[in-house]
């Protein structure tokens, strides 16, 4: 049994690594800034350690004497107003961490990544050897994750990175799930044309565990998943939902429109928007991700994606996020 420090433990990624950690017969420490997070990590049977990726001496003091750090918090805004605090979390927390890491002597770095990493300047299929392009990305969220990367790359310290493409699953509470419940209230204003790979967020955490267990390092992983389009993933959604699944795309033009206004209104209001040109950007990019380096290496799975948005949707109505099913 090892003993590992985990950021990131209350989020959609990082609370299901908690958990499979946990599964594994490890020790996890969870960074934690809260007491609502502490009691969420004490249920889940971890460690609840306070600090924060600003907080260089509780970085030292949260890392002194684990075997491993597993870096999973990430801010994924798409809304510009949050620039600065992204660039703070993604980059320079990552550096931090990594410092803190290095002072403790941690035999490995695990890195949750992203796609974005490489960008949706990029415009073939993923693989790990395609270059990334996030550092020449106007969207900050690509950029960060691009910088923070890479800072893991040059640390020094051995690694494992993971880069997951759209990550769907029992637990998101921001990102797609979103999406979703837009549908199901009917206030999604169009779909974008573009497409994307949808992972299995279970199927991420046992991949990154089981490659950090065997002994892997200085190695990077794409974690992909079935590919959709929009269209056709909102239109099943749409019928998950009992709403009337949508038969067009909204063109890329509009799109950008509403995005521009839904922003610009947000400075006013002071909320933070549903669509930006950020998240225009990323949904009307065409992405296609190659996970065999991960499946033949790692034995990861790509979960089929009508059974993976049942088990989304089921625990979105459990916590009711969404309407219950009609009787």
């Amino acid at each position: 049994m090892a003993r590992v420090l985990l950021t990131g433990a209350s989020g959609f990624v990082g609370g299901h690594l908690m958990r499979e950690l946990l599964a594994q017969g490890h020790q996890v420490d969870a960074l934690s800034r809260r007491d609502g997070t502490d009691a969420l990590i004490q249920a889940a049977g971890a460690r609840a350690v306070r600090g924060a990726l600003s907080d260089p001496l509780s970085l030292d003091r949260a890392a002194d004497g684990v075997d491993a750090v597993f870096h999973c918090a990430a801010d994924t805004s798409t809304w510009s107003k949050d620039k600065a605090a992204q660039m703070d979390t993604n980059v320079d927390g990552t550096r931090r961490l990594l410092s803190a890491a290095g002072r403790a002597g941690v035999s490995c770095f695990v890195h949750t990544s992203s796609v974005s990493a490489f960008s949706h300047l990029v415009d073939v299929p993923l693989t790990e050897t395609v270059p990334q392009r996030g550092g020449e990305s106007w969207v900050n969220y690509e950029r960060s994750k691009y910088l923070g990367e890479q800072a893991v790359r040059e640390s020094g310290l051995p690694y494992l990175i993971f880069n997951p493409s759209h990550v769907l699953g029992p637990g998101d509470t921001r990102n797609w799930a979103r999406l979703i419940m837009m549908i199901d209230q009917d206030t999604l204003p169009g779909v974008p044309p573009g497409s994307g790979a949808f992972a299995d967020v279970r199927e991420i955490a046992k991949a990154q565990v089981r490659a950090w267990q065997s002994g892997m390092r200085d190695e990077a992983f794409l974690l992909g998943g079935q590919h959709a389009s929009f269209l056709e993933l909102v239109r099943a959604i749409a019928v998950h939902c009992h709403r009337t699944p949508p038969t067009r795309t909204m063109p890329k033009i509009v799109l950008q429109a509403v995005g521009q206004v839904s922003q610009a209104l947000s400075y006013v209001t002071g909320r933070m928007p549903q669509i930006t040109p950020a998240s225009v950007a990323l949904t009307c990019h065409h992405l296609q991700v190659d996970s065999t380096k991960a499946r033949t290496q790692l034995g990861y799975q790509e979960t089929d994606l009508q059974r993976l948005l049942e088990d989304t949707l089921d625990w979105m109505r459990s916590e009711a996020m969404i309407r219950p099913k009609p009787v």
